[in-house]
């Protein structure tokens, strides 16, 4: 069962990083979108404006 919940939890990682880089355009961010993609569990967590980005690139809008 750990294994499970390990493999959903990197699925989601990996889910979120792809989304992100896919809608990086759309966001208010200029750079370094390796670097945010990556740390996006971490920036989501702890900053609002990278939320609100965050959801723009997932979204579209």
């Amino acid at each position: 069962m750990p294994q499970i919940i390990g493999i959903l939890i990197l699925v989601a990682y990996i889910f979120g990083v792809v989304k992100f880089l896919q809608g990086f355009r759309r966001t208010d961010f200029s750079g370094n979108q390796i670097g945010l993609a990556l740390l996006w569990p971490v920036l989501f967590a702890m900053n609002g404006n990278y939320r609100k980005n965050f959801f723009k690139a997932l979204k579209g809008s």
